[in-house]
C-alpha cells in the first residue's frame, strides 16, 4: 500500500497554475508510515498504552490517543486547536465503532470537567474502554495524522508571504524527499500545528509549522546530501529557535522550566532512520 500525499495550489492571483505543478509529493508506504506513527507515540506517550487517555499537569485538557490529541471540557476556551473531535469524525467515517459511553455523548465535551476529576475517576470502565479503543485504532490514528499534515501543508502554503512561497515550497519538496523529513513534517503539524490560529500567538509571535519554515535559512538543504546540510537539519534549528521563542514569551514559568527541554530534546529526534545492516 503506498498513501500519496500530493500538495495543490491553494494561492491566489495569476502564479496558481504555476504553484501547484512545483507542489512538493510525499510518499509513504505502510512500512514507513508505521514507522512515523511509532515515532509519534514515542513521543507523545512514550509508547505507554496508559498514556493513550491522559490529563498533564499545567493544561486544562485530557490528550488523548498516539497524537495526544485534545479534547476540551464543556465550557473551556482553550487557545489551542482542538482535535479529538476531528479524528473522531474521521474514524466514525471509516466506520470504526467507539466505545458506546463516547459515542452517546452530546454535546461531544470531555466529560471530566478538570484534572482533578478526570484523577478521581482514572482508572475506571470508561477511561479503560476508551484506552483500549484508542490502541486498536493506533493505525488509523496515524492515517488521520497524514490526511491532517496534507491539508495543513497547503493552508501554509497559501498563508505564507507571497515573496517566501518558492523558498518554502522548496524547503518542503527537500523534506518530503526523505523518511526523515516526512517524520518531521508530520511530527510537527501534530505537535504544535500550522501556526495559523490567531489564539496561538504569544506576544503576537506564533510557533506552528508556518513560522518553522519561516525561519529556515534560504539555501537550507543545497549544500549536498550530508545530513549537517540537509534540509532537516535547518528545520530541527528552525524549530528549535521557534520553540525556544515561544518559552520566553509564554506568561507561565512551566513553559520555560519543564516543557521547553521535552520540546527540544523531541525536535532532536528528526533525524533519518538507521539504515539497516
Amino acid at each position: 500500500m503506498v498513501l500519496t500525499l500530493l500538495l495543490t495550489g491553494c494561492e491566489g492571483g495569476d502564479d496558481t497554475a504555476s504553484s501547484a505543478a512545483a507542489a512538493p509529493k510525499l510518499d509513504l508506504d505502510a512500512a514507513e508510515l508505521a514507522w512515523i506513527g511509532d515515532r509519534i507515540f514515542q513521543n507523545e506517550c512514550a509508547g505507554q498504552r496508559s498514556c493513550l487517555v491522559h490529563w498533564n499537569v499545567g493544561e486544562a485538557f485530557p490528550s488523548l490517543g498516539i497524537g495526544h490529541f485534545i479534547w476540551y471540557p464543556a465550557g473551556v476556551e482553550g487557545r489551542f486547536v482542538e482535535s479529538f473531535p476531528p479524528l473522531m469524525h474521521f474514524l466514525r467515517q471509516r466506520n470504526v465503532t467507539p466505545p458506546a459511553w463516547l459515542n452517546g455523548l452530546s454535546p461531544f465535551d470531555a466529560p471530566w470537567p478538570d484534572r482533578a476529576a478526570f484523577l478521581a475517576e482514572d482508572p475506571s470502565p470508561r477511561t479503560e474502554a476508551l484506552r483500549a479503543f484508542l490502541s486498536e485504532t493506533r493505525g488509523l490514528q496515524v492515517a488521520y495524522i497524514f490526511q491532517r499534515t496534507r491539508e495543513a501543508l497547503a493552508r501554509v502554503l497559501a498563508a505564507a508571504p507571497a515573496d517566501r512561497r518558492d523558498q518554502m515550497r522548496r524547503h518542503l519538496s527537500a523534506l518530503a524527499a526523505t523518511p526523515g523529513g516526512a517524520y518531521a513534517l508530520l511530527d510537527y503539524v501534530n505537535f504544535k500545528g500550522e501556526g495559523l490560529a490567531e489564539s496561538e500567538r504569544y506576544q503576537g509571535e506564533g510557533w506552528g509549522l508556518l513560522q518553522v519554515l519561516l525561519a529556515m535559512p534560504e539555501n537550507a538543504g543545497e549544500s549536498g546530501v550530508a545530513e549537517e546540510g540537509s534540509a532537516l537539519a535547518a528545520f530541527r534549528q528552525a524549530a528549535e529557535t521557534v520553540l525556544t521563542r515561544r518559552a520566553q514569551n509564554a506568561e507561565r514559568a512551566i513553559e520555560r522550566e519543564r516543557w521547553l527541554p521535552g520540546w527540544l530534546h523531541r525536535i532532536d529526534t528528526y533525524r533519518e532512520p538507521p539504515t539497516p545492516g
